[in-house]
């Protein structure tokens, strides 16, 4: 069905006429001009993202379940990465007309898996036309204790440097899909170029068996044995509020923490640069699952670089006081991989071999669409 035939309100009706309200802090949700939402004794965190068609999603490899998924949890996790909870989120679409209203019907599913995972609300949003594929804006809105709050500038010299999960994997799961992408449209410019020399011979013949070899093409999927876990990476990801109630019950409070989006070294430099200290890494203590060390080989990358600058982790890196050392070693899935030293000190790498070098943020660059060095 055409988006035009229900129109602006019809689709929002469609998509949002089931609804369940979660949250006592949300008083009314869609249906008005806006969301009324009530925090008597509480701080409100917001948070939003915009993501843009070719530029942070690729529709030819992701269907848009997913990315309803992909969308909300990338939101939520910046809720968990200051310690607070998600409670309540907006969905605003543009949306070219070559989208239909079951394609929205698909976003929305995946984006109501995603919100029921973590008891939050959807509240409102709005829809408009776009001329140039789809755009999505998605506020998150969540809560927490004035004194529970964790920023980046509260990391203090001989803190520890913790991150859960583990890196790279995808940003090794987007290498993969772009490769076989890659793969993909070069076999159609090729089986083109070879119909239209063989339209230029006249051979109807080979233009008929090439233009089947071109139709079979629809059908084409690559083998991904052994590399699921990639995939699922990159594909669905996850925030990572199990982490923050663990940290919770084990009597944690992080000093400092931000989630992995950008690159883990990005990140780390940001909360460096906020709480006026540096760091000192080890290598040897970043975790990496094995497909993402088979599959940077295989391309001939060096794997610390892809865990170190890959990005879209979405894993938590936090510092905490060296004094809770012992409840960090004791928590499942959270690695301690360094520590935070004076400013003076710099951003250190320690290699393998014990060789030092300066931890470059090379990470995603949202605005030049590059991943550049700092």
């Amino acid at each position: 069905m055409e988006i035009a035939q229900l129109g602006e309100f019809g689709l929002i009706d469609r998509l949002t006429k089931d609804l369940d309200i979660k949250n006592t802090s949300t008083m009314r949700g869609v249906g008005d001009d806006c969301a009324v939402l009530h925090y008597p004794d509480t701080e409100v965190l917001v948070t939003t993202d915009l993501l843009m068609e070719g530029v942070h999603f690729d529709l030819t490899y992701i269907d848009l379940k997913h990315l309803g998924y992909k969308s909300a949890m990338v939101n939520i996790s910046d809720v968990f990465a200051m310690n607070g909870t998600p409670r309540q989120i907006t969905v605003s679409l543009a949306l070219s007309k070559r989208f239909t209203v079951e394609d929205m019907e698909q976003f929305y599913d995946g984006l109501r898996l995603a919100c029921e995972k973590w008891g939050i609300d959807i509240v409102g949003g709005d829809t408009t036309s776009s001329y140039t594929g789809l755009a999505i804006s998605i506020t998150c809105i969540g809560e927490a204790r004035k004194d529970d709050i964790v920023y980046r500038s509260g990391a203090k010299p001989t803190d520890l440097v913790c991150v859960s999960g583990d890196l790279g994997a995808a940003y090794m799961g987007l290498q993969l899909l772009e490769r076989e992408k890659s793969v993909y449209y070069g076999q159609i410019d090729d089986l083109r170029k070879k119909i239209a020399q063989a339209k230029s011979a006249g051979d109807d013949a080979r233009v008929k068996a090439l233009n089947a070899q071109l139709s079979s093409l629809s059908s084409f999927q690559p083998d991904f044995t052994g590399k699921e876990y990639l995939l699922q990476r990159q594909l669905q990801t996850e925030a990572r509020g199990d982490i923050i109630q663990r940290l919770r019950e084990a009597g944690i409070r992080p000093t400092a923490m931000m989630d992995v989006s950008d690159g883990l070294s990005s990140e780390l430099r940001h909360i460096c640069k906020q709480s006026g200290v540096g760091c000192r890494i080890f290598e040897k203590e970043l975790p990496i699952d094995y497909q993402t060390a088979v599959m940077a080989e295989e391309m001939n990358m060096n794997v610390t670089t892809c865990a170190l600058n890959g990005g879209e982790d979405y894993e938590l890196v936090f510092t905490v006081p060296i004094g809770d050392l012992d409840k960090v070693r004791d928590l499942d899935d959270v690695h301690l991989i360094g520590h935070i030293t004076e400013a003076k000190f710099g951003h250190i790498l320690v290699t393998r071999d014990g060789q030092e070098f300066e931890l470059k943020a090379q990470g995603w660059n949202p605005l030049s669409g590059e991943r550049k060095a700092e």
